[in-house]
């Protein structure tokens, strides 16, 4: 909010609207309710989604699915995993806790905790590696298929357990379903250079999925902790993890 020439009490409903209308917002429909101009409503999801990450928020513990998809596309020429470069296809870490409970009837039941989601350039022991270790709390079981990148080295310090890619790591793909719906629904798809703040805003609502009311006052605490940040700045390409 610092500099800007947009009043105090819109910067509040904005975020209001942001936090606590379920599927998001794009610019357009921002634009719309605030009846501003759409580089005003640009700037300020912009701003707000990178007020969305704690920067002291603890890491996945527990159980835990870990896979990667490929955001866009397709591209020609590009096949495989290992590697995306083209600006029309962005690779992307997931990782979310598998949480157990006992439904009323006394039946074991599984849901999807918190989540996490970064950009990544390679699906390589190292990329893989820091991606955890950001992340995910050593000591933690870690279920993955049997991608070569999920080495020893890079799951040094977690228990490791493979899964069938069609029959298990039903948690994460279903993150992963909904992250592109959501992409390509609500933002009809995003730049790769501003995909980690889409990313972001994704983490913040499910991980607030039970609370949204709550998200406004979370997502009003955690701006206030974040320097000012210029058009500029914010335009200029955001690093991949």
């Amino acid at each position: 909010m610092h500099r800007s020439r947009f009043p105090l009490k819109e910067w509040f409903w904005a975020a209001y609207l942001v936090a606590t209308h379920t599927p998001g917002m794009s610019a357009t429909q921002l634009r719309r309710q605030m009846g501003c101009s759409y580089k005003t409503a640009w700037f300020l999801l912009q701003r707000l989604r990178r007020g969305m990450v704690n920067a002291s928020r603890s890491r996945l513990r527990g159980r835990v699915e870990a896979d990667d998809v490929l955001i866009g596309g397709p591209v020609p020429g590009k096949r495989g995993r290992g590697v995306a470069h083209s600006e029309h296809r962005t690779l992307v870490f997931g990782a979310v806790e598998v949480l157990v409970y006992t439904d009323k009837h006394g039946y074991y039941m599984e849901r999807a905790g918190r989540l996490r989601l970064a950009k990544a350039q390679r699906a390589d022991e190292t990329s893989i590696r820091r991606f955890l270790s950001e992340n995910v709390e050593l000591g933690t079981e870690i279920d993955t298929d049997q991608w070569r990148g999920y080495s020893k080295n890079a799951m040094r310090g977690y228990r490791h357990q493979f899964h069938h890619p069609e029959t298990h790591a039903l948690h994460i793909h279903r993150v992963f379903g909904n992250l592109e719906t959501w992409l390509n629904g609500t933002h009809h798809g995003v730049d790769a250079k501003y995909l980690q703040n889409y990313l972001d805003e994704f983490v913040f609502r499910f991980n607030r999925r039970q609370t949204p009311m709550a998200a406004f006052q979370t997502l009003m605490g955690l701006t206030t902790q974040r320097p000012h940040l210029s058009l500029k700045k914010m335009t200029e390409p955001d690093s991949a993890g």
